[in-house]
């Protein structure tokens, strides 16, 4: 009997001993050519080694067996190798994280993980994009588009004999360094619009700019944990997975998109792996992006390539955000330093996240506050962008500090959407002051002394505005009536800044043919919200073209003009002028507008 026990024993012994323990370890990869494995050549029962880590900088070999191949899986013609991993991710689950971890048969590359089963699942089953798929990506258009494509939802697997419904690409996580929960939670339908489901990570994101350091010449090699870097310095974004596959220069990861946008230029970075999370519900890897060594260059449907020593450009912001007293006197200061990937869909809404998470990390944070925002887009080239608002609660249906996020990304969105050529960004500079009351006042009414006028006459206006909760506010000004105004009735309008700016902007926005030039010029005519405007409004029409106003056009020339267009050069008209006389600065955010009617003897 205790024969038989021990025999039962031993042999438990022999199952649980490591799968490598009879053999040679198998030697990590490198980087350098590799022979690879045709897709032809893999046969169900075959035992392979995935390279991935699980913790710290050093990639771990895991038991592979081949299940079986499933045609057509990952697109037409596009098979996928059916995979059940052993080790570590028998136990930890196949991991976010694990995008890109390379499968050798005997000492062959076969292909990346890169699919895992939905969640729940016992079995560390994995879907492998074959290497011949990822390859191809280094034989792809270099050329940037004229219009990349939004971030794309992950795709699930589908079609052909072993189809497993619920094989979907492993989700990469997106680790977000600086930005709080609250930030990610009030952002997420803002990412879901770009395509995109978000599945934050845990780490942190330690890259200060995007130059390569020394030594980016013996980095990612196969096996190791990649990120690449979206945002860097005091606060982060990125998202990390794990190399396949390193010529030596150029290197393949994920074995799926990132965010498929095809040519593309991103800083990458090695990754640190602080611990693989086991879990049935959501295995993940928790990692640091740790120092940049190269450029993406690539975003595929079957994985990522990146260029080792390569520089990827990224737009450095400075932001100074101060906390001030009824009297505006500081209470408090802080400095931000960040730099944000450089991408016409992307650059946007990194502006708008990182500015709103500087905001809500604020302990000055009230609901009744208004934030003023003063600053400038440096330009390389045209001449650089004015940036000043003020934003506090009111009838708006979103909170102050998501409008003046919205607002500061529409710029951006109107500068990177052109049709014509690209932005040069060479920075950006940010002045938020946060004021501890709602400064928000509306145009009342105006009136004027005399409504009979001659021509050339200087006439006193008077304006009331109506703060929140406060007493009205009077100013006068002194319009003056031009010696060669027409005689007859005529308006003087008192108006907040969107009155002014609304048919000049409709004009830009209708006009697919806007340069950077042009679209810096219309960001710099645009009025900004703390002002009150008093123009003269005349009976006469007025064009508004690419960033041009054309104002008292004759209506025969006007007519001439607009036959001659093209349907794709819209010229928006008005039947009226109105000719900007002087403006009322007010440290408040100003609505609403108030007509006085005068009449020119």
């Amino acid at each position: 009997m205790n024969i038989r026990i021990a025999a039962v024993l031993m042999g438990l012994a022999a199952t649980a001993l490591p799968v490598f323990a009879a053999e040679t370890p198998p030697a990590r990869p490198k980087s350098g050519k590799v022979e690879i494995m045709p897709l032809g050549e893999v046969k169900q029962g075959m035992k392979g080694t995935a390279w991935t880590v699980f913790q710290g900088t050093e990639p771990e070999p895991v038991l592979v067996e081949i299940i079986g191949i499933s045609k057509n899986m990952w697109g037409p013609k596009q098979d996928i190798i059916l995979g059940k991993m052993g080790g570590k991710a028998a136990r930890t689950n196949v991991a976010k994280g694990m995008s890109g971890s390379p499968v050798y048969v005997d000492g062959k590359l076969i292909g990346a993980v890169s699919l895992g089963l939905s969640q729940f699942s016992p079995d560390a089953i994995c879907g492998i994009t074959p290497i011949e798929l990822m390859l191809e990506i280094n034989s792809s258009d270099k050329s940037n588009p004229a219009a990349a494509r939004t971030p794309g939802k992950a795709v699930a697997a589908g079609g052909g004999e072993g189809m497993l419904e619920s094989l979907v690409p492993i989700d990469l996580p997106l680790v977000f360094s600086g930005i709080n929960g609250d930030t990610l939670r009030d952002f997420s339908s803002v990412f879901q619009q770009m395509g995109l489901r978000t599945v934050q990570g845990s780490g942190g994101v330690l890259t200060h700019g995007s130059k390569p350091v020394a030594g980016w010449e013996r980095a990612l090699n196969p096996g190791e944990s990649v990120a690449t870097v979206l945002v860097d310095g005091d606060m982060g974004v990125s998202a990390f997975g794990t190399v396949t596959y390193n010529d030596g220069k150029r290197v393949l990861a994920f074995g799926h998109p990132l965010f498929n946008l095809g040519p593309v230029n991103m800083p990458l970075a090695k990754s640190e792996v602080v611990l693989t999370l086991a879990s049935q519900f959501q295995p993940s890897k928790m990692a640091n992006a740790t120092e940049i060594v190269g450029a993406l260059r690539q975003d595929r449907h079957s994985g990522i390539m990146g260029e080792l020593g390569a520089t990827a450009p990224m737009i450095p912001v400075t932001l100074k955000v101060r906390s001030l007293d009824a009297k505006e006197a500081v209470l408090s200061e802080k400095d931000f330093h960040f730099n944000v990937f450089v991408h016409q869909k992307w650059t946007p809404t990194l502006m708008m996240l990182t500015l709103y998470n500087s905001i809500s990390n604020l302990n000055d944070f009230a609901d009744e506050a208004t934030y003023r925002l003063n600053g400038k887009v440096e330009m390389n080239g045209p001449r650089n962008i004015g940036l000043a608002t003020m934003q506090a609660a009111g009838d708006m249906p979103m909170p102050p500090q998501m409008a003046l996020a919205v607002w500061l990304g529409d710029k951006f969105n109107r500068l990177y959407l052109n049709n014509v050529n690209t932005p040069d960004v060479k920075g950006v500079t940010l002045s938020l002051d946060l004021l501890p009351e709602r400064r928000v006042a509306a145009v009342e009414t105006g009136w004027v002394a005399n409504t009979e006028v001659q021509a050339g006459d200087d006439l006193p206006v008077k304006v009331s505005v109506r703060p929140y909760r406060g007493e009205p506010i009077q100013r006068e000004v002194i319009v003056k009536i031009p010696a060669g105004l027409a005689k007859g009735d005529h308006r003087i309008l008192l108006s907040d800044a969107d009155t002014l700016n609304r048919m000049q902007n409709a004009a830009g926005f209708m006009n697919r043919f806007i340069d950077v030039p042009q679209a810096v010029s219309l960001l710099n005519q645009e009025r900004t919200n703390n002002r009150l405007y008093v123009s003269l409004v005349k009976a006469s029409p007025t064009a508004y073209y690419d960033d041009k106003t054309m104002p008292n056009m004759p209506s025969s020339v006007l007519n001439v003009i607009q036959a001659g267009r093209a349907s794709n050069r819209a010229m928006m008209t008005t039947p009226e002028t109105a000719s900007e006389q002087t403006s009322i600065p007010f440290d408040y955010m100003v609505t609403g507008s108030y007509s006085l009617r005068i009449h020119v003897k």
